[in-house]
């Protein structure tokens, strides 16, 4: 199973981030990069999945927003020709630039209804490969060498399954995310075979149904926001997505994650690395935290953090 195509959800206009959202897709935000670059957050959220082999790139996003994103990409390339001419950093950025408009596809999701309906969206460019789903509002920083991406496909490519990223998740938090359970496979480290998948679960119901084996106390498997698909999941969105007509209700992927665990194997890997939502609360400020402290600039962000506190602390004395 060659994983060579990957999906980014970027179609919500992020009401957590407003106004800035409202104007600018949130995708697009500036942040500085491990790299020391100022980037739009989604070409560093591509730049992942690059770095795990995949070649083509289908952002689900909302009408009007094609034309934004390559405009906005192409104006970045011409600038860095431009402006910085002789800068060498320049030329090797505009040819990434050049690189991922090149493989760069759309899928508009003309409604909002719901996570599963943005990925069923992707269905025409997946077409019948098994893909990479990736958030256009998380980011992504690895404790090894690899990037989080590679550690997902190389297992997905390895087992030939569907795989969810997962991390052990504080019991305070799993609120947030889709929770799963399952039992770890004897012959791979970290990997397991997922038997139960819930959205967002209550503290009492994880309790109940989510525990497992080998996890220390308080914690829980979370969905990491990364998922390697067989596309028969699409198969599955169709059939929730008539019935959810009938109910006025949003498509979710995760309910479809738990038909595809019952007809499948279906495996989670527990990554070495973490994800920030830039959505959360002062998201943008922990990732850009995160990716500052993984980068080459470390020893300056930890300067600059202690000094910053040294001021508030002076300030609030």
């Amino acid at each position: 199973m060659q994983i060579k195509k990957a999906v980014i959800t970027a179609a919500a206009r992020g009401e957590r981030l407003y106004p800035v959202a409202d104007t600018v897709q949130k995708a697009m935000l500036p942040i500085v990069d491990r790299d020391g670059l100022t980037k739009p957050v989604i070409q560093i959220i591509i730049e992942e999945a690059f770095s795990a082999g995949i070649e083509e790139i289908c952002i689900v996003c909302a009408p009007g927003d094609e034309w934004r994103y390559r405009a906005a990409f192409e104006t970045l390339h011409d600038n860095l020709l431009k402006a910085f001419r002789n800068a060498n950093w320049a030329q090797i950025q505009a040819q990434r630039i050049e690189h991922l408009l090149e493989r760069l596809h759309f899928s508009v999701q003309t409604e909002t209804l719901g996570y599963g309906h943005a990925v069923w969206c992707a269905k025409d460019f997946v077409q019948n490969d098994s893909f990479l789903l990736l958030l256009g509002d998380h980011l992504y920083v690895s404790d090894i060498l690899q990037t989080c991406a590679q550690q997902l496909v190389e297992v997905a490519s390895q087992l030939q399954k569907s795989v969810t990223a997962v991390n052990p998740t504080p019991e305070f938090l799993i609120h947030k995310y889709g929770t799963l359970s399952g039992k770890l496979l004897q012959e791979m480290d970290g990997v397991y075979e997922v038997d139960k998948i819930i959205e967002k679960p209550s503290l009492s119901r994880a309790e109940q149904e989510l525990n497992v084996p080998g996890t220390r106390m308080g914690y829980y498997l979370c969905v990491f926001g990364m998922h390697v698909l067989q596309p028969a999941v699409f198969d599955i969105l169709g059939e929730q997505f008539e019935a959810s007509k009938n109910f006025g209700n949003d498509l979710q992927l995760t309910p479809a994650l738990q038909v595809l665990a019952t007809q499948q194997a279906y495996l989670a890997l527990e990554m070495k690395g973490r994800r920030y939502d830039l959505g959360s609360t002062y998201g943008l400020l922990q990732t850009q935290l995160a990716l500052g402290l993984a980068g080459n600039a470390k020893e300056e962000v930890l300067t600059t953090m202690l000094r910053v506190l040294a001021e508030a602390q002076q300030v609030n004395a």
